[in-house]
């Protein structure tokens, strides 16, 4: 009789735990799809890019699958396995970060050519608007993108400063920044807007000329630090095909696990610090 309490009781707390799971299952799934949802239409919408957000939920689903998979056949190791896991999760955002950084640096490396087109047709005797146009129509995306994204804005009847304010929260650059606070000002308070965009574009190109320099400078130490942080991953690599019954502990024990995530936490700050020391902020 004791024996077939036990059994129903054991039965019972697997069935409701199971319940339990499957609701916080599904609830962290939802959730996912969510964050999933949010981010295609504000991130990648605000670079440009249009992507259906289930096509991208589903996506994302079979790389968090797939990759897992194709690192356990490639490896034989459970631990790297998770490892492509947690990656698998966290890669997406870190490809559009990537790209919309890529994007902005473009965007801004092209600021100063569109500030002189916009200087030059003013002082043609064109009026700030035509001039945008004009700019529009002569530039390449990003900054084609985003100004003609303004100038639809103000057809539609948008306040000028709202319109600038919007264009700003979609490229937070601080060079970018100060550009639109000279147009605003200069537009409120009133001044030679073309003087103000000679000026702008003059900085910005030696500003980009100094950080070239920085840039030229620099890369040696870069270049070490990738070097040094990747240079015992190579040697465990080739210990690994030379010495596979030896190595072998590393990647199917726990100790073994435990002696990786503490590599791969120092060489994170390892690069981290490097990057920092190599990183000069003009």
């Amino acid at each position: 009789m004791v024996y077939i309490l036990a059994l129903i009781c054991t039965a019972v707390s697997i069935v409701v735990f199971a319940n339990i799971l499957h609701s916080k299952t599904q609830d962290i799934i939802q959730n996912r799809k969510n964050e999933m949802t949010e981010f295609a239409d504000q991130k990648l919408a605000d670079m440009f890019i249009f992507v259906d957000s289930d096509k991208l939920w589903r996506a994302s689903i079979l790389l968090s699958i797939i990759f897992p998979l194709f690192i356990y056949t490639f490896l034989d190791s459970p631990f790297f396995a998770v490892i492509g896991f947690i990656a698998s999760l966290v890669m997406p955002k870190k490809i559009v970060e990537f790209l919309r950084k890529k994007r902005e640096k473009k965007f801004i490396t092209q600021l100063p050519d569109a500030l002189l087109m916009l200087s030059g047709a003013m002082k043609a005797g064109a009026s700030f608007g035509i001039a945008l146009e004009s700019m529009v129509k002569e530039q390449k995306p990003p900054i084609s993108q985003e100004f003609d994204l303004l100038v639809r804005q103000q057809r539609l009847g948008i306040d000028f400063d709202t319109a600038l304010r919007n264009m700003e929260e979609r490229m937070p650059i601080q060079d970018f920044i100060m550009v639109i606070s000279a147009m605003r000002i200069s537009r409120d308070v009133g001044g030679n807007l073309t003087e103000v965009l000679d000026s702008l574009a003059t900085t910005l190109r030696r500003k980009f000329e100094m950080e070239a320099k920085i840039d030229g400078l620099t890369a040696q130490g870069k270049l070490q630090g990738i070097v040094m942080s990747s240079l015992p991953l190579l040697l465990m690599w080739v210990l690994t095909k030379m010495e596979p019954e030896a190595m072998a502990p590393m990647f199917n024990t726990w100790y073994g696990w435990v002696t990786l995530g503490v590599i791969m936490v120092a060489e994170y700050l390892a690069y981290f610090v490097i990057s920092k020391i190599v990183n000069i902020d003009v």
